[in-house]
């Protein structure tokens, strides 16, 4: 079984004139590329020589970078990418988490290769930040930033924040990360300290954004409904949560300005033990991506089909194989008749069922 295997990715040898993925050209592997997230094609490289030059290609990973990228990296040290000419190279810099502005930092998702921007605490305006009687900054590995800020008790709580940024175009959504109550690690173990937690059950909070092109979203949470919450078995406390407040559009390439606001300014009762971590923006399709399993296996029933293109008895074999058992390839598929078609518009007919 494993020699069958090992047959059909690599091409074979001149004596016995089999076929395998191996002979599939390299600009036809780069185009299925194009449809599959950077770690699988990464994973796919690892086959043979063929799929590793094409997962190398510029066309390949030009096409997982956002369309600005050049704008993007001039939020880098400009020694940090002046040398690298490879677009998988760029992509891999910047999909590691680039810090700028004291406070601020952008990614790329590995996944869908959409901009990804955080801001952290640090880098807003906090009413009171300074007076440690109502807040403090907790040292922590659980922020990106490695630092919360940590409210004790106050009256009047507000939170604004800016950010100027290039985004591509396209939807995004923005949410604050917060948490109730003061966490630590005793022993090696994560605690929490309820005992400041007060008053974010009697009035909601409003988060409010504004974009420099005239959008404006506001929002309403209770940050705490404690007895509730004990009821359903499903307490805010103790846990990191991401406060949707909305999602925007951007249509153009140009810088855009992004401002965003946490008030509860009812001074009628006091209000403690929050940390604030940081606002995301992301893009809103990775709010809920879910990576269609299938699409694999498309991908490798295609290149299967294509093995019958490049004939032989063995490679045929292989691709039986290699269909039914690993892919469940319905048989009407593996008896697709003709395989003139070019593999770039065979491909895309057979995506379009899914």
């Amino acid at each position: 079984m494993g020699a069958s295997l090992s047959s059909l990715t690599e091409s074979s040898n001149a004596g016995d004139g089999g076929r395998g993925l191996g002979d599939i050209p390299e600009s036809c592997v780069a185009c299925v590329f194009m449809h599959l997230t950077p770690p699988e094609i990464c994973n796919l490289a690892r086959l043979n020589r063929a799929f590793r030059g094409a997962a190398s290609s510029d066309s390949v990973w030009e096409s997982k970078l956002p369309g600005n990228y050049p704008s993007i990296l001039e939020f880098l040290p400009p020694e940090s990418y002046q040398n690298i000419s490879k677009k998988k190279d760029i992509f891999a810099i910047l999909s590691r988490s680039v810090f700028f502005d004291d406070g601020k930092a952008m990614w790329l998702n590995r996944l869908t290769g959409g901009v990804c921007v955080s801001v952290s605490a640090k880098a807003m305006t906090i009413t009171g930040i300074d007076d440690r009687r109502y807040w403090s900054w907790i040292n922590t590995e659980e922020s990106r930033f490695q630092i919360v800020a940590y409210l004790q008790q106050m009256w009047w709580v507000e939170v604004n924040g800016s950010l100027n940024f290039p985004f591509p175009a396209g939807m995004y959504s923005l949410s604050f990360r917060l948490h109730l109550g003061r966490f630590s690690r005793r022993l090696g173990r994560r605690v929490c300290n309820y005992e400041h937690t007060h008053g974010w059950e009697i009035k909601p909070v409003r988060f409010e954004i504004t974009i420099s092109d005239g959008q404006r979203l506001s929002r309403d949470f209770f940050l705490d409904e404690y007895e509730k919450d004990e009821a359903n078995w499903n307490s805010k406390r103790g846990v990191w949560i991401d406060y949707h407040v909305g999602d925007f559009s951007i249509s153009s390439l140009d810088m855009v300005e992004v401002r965003f606001s946490m008030k509860q300014i009812d001074c009628t009762h006091s209000k403690g033990g929050l940390c604030v971590d940081s606002v995301s923006i992301i893009p809103t399709e990775m709010t809920s991506y879910h990576r269609n399993t299938q699409a694999s296996r498309i991908f490798l029933a295609a290149l299967s089909l294509m093995c019958c293109e490049l004939i032989c008895f063995k490679g045929i074999k292989a691709l039986k194989y290699y269909s039914t058992k690993n892919l469940r390839v319905s048989k009407n598929v593996l008896s697709f008749g003709s395989v003139k078609a070019s593999f770039g518009s065979f491909f895309y007919s057979f995506l379009k069922q899914f």
